[in-house]
């Protein structure tokens, strides 16, 4: 098991529990899934582009990615209906745990400059986003086998029923939040990648 998922049992559950007084341990939110995309453009003038994309992120999740396609042609950005632009990839149970553990104990604390994570970014329904400028922040990644530096955008969805309860699991979980204040000045904010908005999961 991992650690991170004992850790909830044990340690987060009861915390929750007390917190928002529910009845029923089963009520306490948590996380059901971990979704990380990674968007390449250049993938359209390099298929080798999208090749390194694949395998960083495979490596960076320990599981096979699929390839994300244009959903619609965009003229502005050249790009056509089909074409690849990126690859995704969810995780789930004790691999999602798993990857939950590294990337607090391990990758964010390696983020250039980091100041906390924002505690704004939560979509109104407990689930959480966040973006990575840099893949060389995981240690599965090593620095003089990559081509280039490439950002990743994840996405943490859980059983909250709001915000407030996503955002006291993710900090029971020890994600470390800027302050703990929803209202703080975000100038370190980090944009998911435009990309995806025109994407959709296909197998390549």
């Amino acid at each position: 098991m991992a650690q991170l998922k004992e850790f909830y049992q044990k340690e987060v559950i009861p915390a929750l529990t007390q917190q928002f007084g529910f009845e029923n341990p089963m009520r306490v939110p948590k996380v059901t899934k971990v979704t990380l995309n990674m968007g390449v453009g250049e993938a359209i003038a390099d298929k080798k582009v999208l090749e390194s994309a694949t395998g960083d992120l495979e490596q960076i999740s320990g599981q096979k990615v699929v390839v994300t396609k244009a959903r619609k042609s965009i003229a502005g950005f050249k790009i056509r209906e089909g074409w690849p632009i990126g690859c995704k990839v969810t995780l789930r149970g004790e691999r999602m745990y798993e990857f939950l553990e590294r990337l607090v104990d391990i990758a964010i604390p390696r983020i250039r400059d980091f100041r906390g994570l924002s505690p704004k970014a939560f979509d109104g329904r407990g689930n959480y986003a966040m973006g990575v400028n840099e893949q060389i922040i995981f240690p599965e990644i090593e620095y003089d086998k990559i081509d280039k530096l490439r950002g990743l955008d994840i996405t943490i969805t859980t059983t909250a029923r709001d915000d407030d309860e996503g955002r006291a699991l993710l900090a029971a979980m020890r994600f470390p939040f800027r302050g703990m204040n929803p209202t703080q000045a975000d100038a370190n904010d980090e944009a998911p990648a435009a990309a995806e908005a025109a994407a959709e999961t296909e197998e390549s």
